[in-house]
Order: structure tokens, then sequence, then C-alpha cells
């Protein structure tokens, strides 16, 4: 690869080579992966996409999480396009309204809005070998025919439930963080919070400003490390518009600063851990007064096996008068109670679900079958894989943003997603030039490579013997990058075609939306 080439691929100013090809290509998901792949598509002069988006509105998972408090916690200027970076952030860590903002601000200066098909449920797809199609089935009964498909839907798309003994039964206002109802008023109410995770301790400290009476559901302490948040003052935002430059050195800034910590979080390293575990420690001394209480808000696990959460305002909510904390799950749940494990019966008014997603680690994120029948839910029936994150073996032409092993633990997704993008564009142009009807990722260079991923994730935080979202029921790792994002990109710079089984195209078939039969 030429020097220049690899300058290229790591200037987010630079733009995709043209790409010739007249297929086309459905996207699946109007969220940040999906209109990104949206935007990378059009600079690289393909316009024949659709993209297929469930909900009325662009944003996913920023869309859908419009609870109090919402936030992301990575910076901003890292989180958000490096292709189309804002210099009108207003703090250092977004909110979720202005990350939805950004979101349908790039969704409008790219005229995304034409190839989106809102409330589009898909609810089956196939693939054609002979005639190298995919075949896309909607819930309106539409089938949609494309040559290319890109899952865009990522890992936190639908909520996941708490499992309580009577949770159907309870007469009351019940929440989850990610169906929030905007016109339920908290003020005077006695609410109860279950889980104290990522979307718990940003919620929390909004509610006890607002319920008479809160009593949050704790089964297990998060690691917790100060929230370095800080408003960015109109003179600074001028600065980073009228100078670019300053804008992209703040962007690269952040980024290292995160990949020089990156060991700390991911790998089992004793020294590491128990600096890391200082620090959290030093924010729980500071900031919580009672001995008792900073002993149930301490884990008990290594930090990193779960993921480590940042918030300043967490440690004192808990400390207010209108606030208990249990630290412990509910035993079940009553009509208009919830009862615990000890006996005691605590009326409420409201229930919030702080309780995270249903991550796809073994289920394909929509009903997906490929080459000679074989369905991705039995190919991924021990946890999912995929080679690079990105392509799955006898599932052709199908490309997956932020697929299995490839979520970040240190940084921002999207240091991972654009990665993905530029590498499924060059397969995307290697499929045009060659006219392929398809390729499909050897089965030996996909279990290679996974080998290699499960090998490195033994020695990491994440299998210390804590029980996390990250794994399987059999304990398999099959969520996140095992290593440095810089260390991604580089394996996913340059698209090998000997990676892959080549398929000609014997006749031309259009591609498009027609009437199931």
């Amino acid at each position: 690869m030429a020097v220049s080439e690899l300058v290229s691929r790591f200037n987010p100013l630079s733009s995709h080579p043209k790409i010739d090809t007249d297929m086309h290509i459905a996207i699946v998901g109007a969220g940040f992966s999906g209109l990104g792949m949206a935007i990378r598509l059009k600079e690289a002069g393909v316009d024949n996409f659709t993209i297929l988006e469930r909900g009325s509105e662009v944003g996913g998972t920023w869309r859908d999480n419009h609870y109090p408090g919402a936030a992301c916690d990575v910076h901003s200027h890292l989180y958000s396009f490096s292709f189309e970076q804002s210099a009108t952030w207003s703090r250092s860590f977004g909110q979720q309204p202005e990350i939805l903002d950004y979101i349908k601000r790039c969704t409008d200066k790219y005229r995304l809005r034409e190839h989106v098909r809102f409330d589009t449920t898909i609810v089956g797809s196939d693939f054609d070998e002979e005639a190298g199609i995919w075949h896309v089935h909607t819930a309106d009964g539409q089938t949609l025919t494309a040559n290319v498909v890109i899952s865009a839907v990522g890992a936190l798309a639908d909520p996941a439930w708490p499992r309580i003994d009577g949770l159907d039964d309870f007469a009351g206002k019940l929440m989850h963080t990610a169906k929030w109802d905007d016109d339920y008023d908290l003020a005077g109410k006695r609410v109860a919070v279950i889980g104290s995770g990522a979307s718990a301790i940003q919620v929390v400290p909004e509610v006890a400003k607002q319920a008479d009476q809160l009593t949050v559901f704790q089964r297990t302490p998060s690691w917790i490390m100060p929230k370095p948040d800080r408003p960015i003052p109109e003179e600074k935002q001028a600065e980073y518009r009228d100078a670019p430059h300053k804008l992209h050195r703040r962007r690269l800034k952040i980024y290292w600063i995160n990949e020089l910590f990156a060991p700390f979080v991911i790998s089992d390293f004793g020294p590491l851990k128990r600096v890391a575990e200082k620090m959290a420690k030093s924010h729980i001394r500071k900031q919580v007064k009672s001995a008792a209480l900073r002993e149930r808000v301490t884990p008990d696990y290594k930090i990193g096996c779960k993921r480590i959460l940042i918030s300043n305002d967490w440690y004192p909510a808990l400390q207010r008068d209108n606030v208990e904390l249990i630290a412990d799950g509910p035993a079940r749940i009553t009509e208009n109670a919830i009862v615990t494990k000890d006996g005691r019966t605590i009326e409420v008014d409201a229930i919030v679900c702080a309780t995270g997603f249903k991550v796809p680690s073994k289920a394909a994120p929509f009903p997906v079958t490929g080459r000679g029948g074989l369905d991705l839910d039995t190919a991924w029936d021990d946890g999912a894989e995929a080679y690079k994150g990105v392509t799955v073996s006898g599932f052709p032409n199908l490309f997956f943003l932020m697929g299995p092993n490839t979520g970040p633990s240190h940084t921002s997704v999207l240091a991972f997603t654009e990665q993905q993008m530029d590498y499924t564009l060059q397969a995307i142009d290697h499929i045009a030039k060659k006219k392929l009807r398809f390729i499909d990722v050897k089965k030996s260079v996909q279990d290679k490579f996974n080998r290699g991923i499960q090998w490195r994730m033994k020695y990491t935080s994440w299998t210390s013997g804590c029980n996390s979202w990250y794994l399987t029921d059999s304990g398999k790792n099959t969520t996140l990058y095992p290593g440095f994002n810089w260390e991604y990109r580089l394996r996913l710079m340059r698209f090998k075609a000997g990676e892959y089984e080549e398929v000609r195209q014997v006749a031309p078939r259009a591609a498009g939306v027609r009437k199931a039969a």
C-alpha cells in the first residue's frame, strides 16, 4: 500500500475513491452507523441505496433514549463523525437532545431522508445464491431486493426488561429508560428505579429532584470514575468554527488519551487494575460520607470486568433525604408495591426499569438465511462470530457495522464503525470492479481470526470472574474488542480479496422494491 493511500485512510477529511456501480444496497438502521454508511456511499458516488428504519425518525438509540439525564459517556468531539465534525457542542459530554439534533443535521445536510423508509420492520431476509440477490421481507408485506445488505442495527436497540415475579401485575406507571413517557409527571410521586448501571446513574439524580420518595434497587454496584464534564464556552466554539484545524487537533488529542488508558480498562494485569481501582475508590471516599453506604456502593469484582461508568452526581443523589438505596434486587412486585428480599413492602406509584438492552450475543439482529439455507441464528449458536466483526461465512454480500467483538471498552464506537464503513466500501468497490455476483469470507479465515480473538480474551478484565452482559451463558465474550482501536483500524485498513470466495456474475438482475408474492 502506498504511503499516500495510508495517510489518506487515516485522514478524516479525505473521501473514498468513486465507485462505479448500479448495484442496489440496503442499509438496516438509521442510527449513527447506518447514516454514516449512507454518507460514505454518497461521497463515493453511490446513490442507489435504501435505508430501512423501524422507527418514525432517524437517531437510533438517541431517538429512543430520552429519559431525564440521558447523555453520552464519550467526549462530544470524539462521539461524532470524523468527516462531519461539529464546532458547536455545548458540553464536553453531549446530552441526548444535542446529540439527536446533530444526527438530524447530518441527515438533512446529506439529503438522506429521501433514501429512508421509516416505520419498516424486517421480518426475514434470505439470499438467492443463483442470482446473488438478497430478499429482505418487511412487516408490511413488501420485499426489497438488494445486491448488498449492510446491518447497522447496533447492540442498544431492544430494551431488556427485568425478570421479576409480578412485574406485569403492577397497576402503577411502569417505564423502561428506553421507553420513557415524557408526559408522566414524577413530581410528588413514590418512585422505584431498578438497576444501577449506565442508564441508572444518569436517570436517578434527575428523578431524585422530582420524586417525593425514590427507592433505588441495586443488584450489583458499578465501578464509577469522576466525569470530566464542563460547558464549552461560546468563545471556544467560535474558535473551533473559525479554525477547524484546532477542532481536529482537539479530537485527535482525546482519541489518543483514550488509547493511552485502554490497558487500564482491558488488561487483567494486576498492577494496572490496582491503579484504576485506587482512582475509583478515591472517588467514592470523596463523595460518600457514610462508611456503610461506601461499603454498599463498592464492587467486589475487578474493575473493568463490567462496564466502567463515569458520574459526578450518582453518589450525591444516593445521599439525598428522599432517596434510599437497597443493595439487592426486588423479590417480587405486587399491584402497588415492591417486596424486598428481606420481606419489606415498599408502596410505589411508578417503577423505572434502568436495566439496559438485549445484547445480540447469539441471535441475529433480524432473521437471516444465507447460502444453502443456513440460518444465522444457527451459525451463531455458540455465540456470534464474524471476520473482523464485519462479514460472516455463508452469508455473502452481508456486512455488519458494530458486529461481533467490535464493541468499544475505552473509546467512541464511531472509531470502530467508521473503519468498518471504509472496509465495506472497499469490498463494494471490489465487487463492482470485478463484476462479481458475490463475495463470501472463507470459513477458515473467519475461524482463525476468532480463535485469536478468544485467545486474547483470556487476558482481559472481562473474563476475570464477574457476570456481565458482555458474556454469553457459556462465558464467551462476543461483544468487545480485546485491544486498542488503532490496532483494529490497521486490521481493516485494506480489503484482501484472497480472504474471500469470489463468484462471478452470470446475468444482470435488477434489484429494487416489489410486493411479496
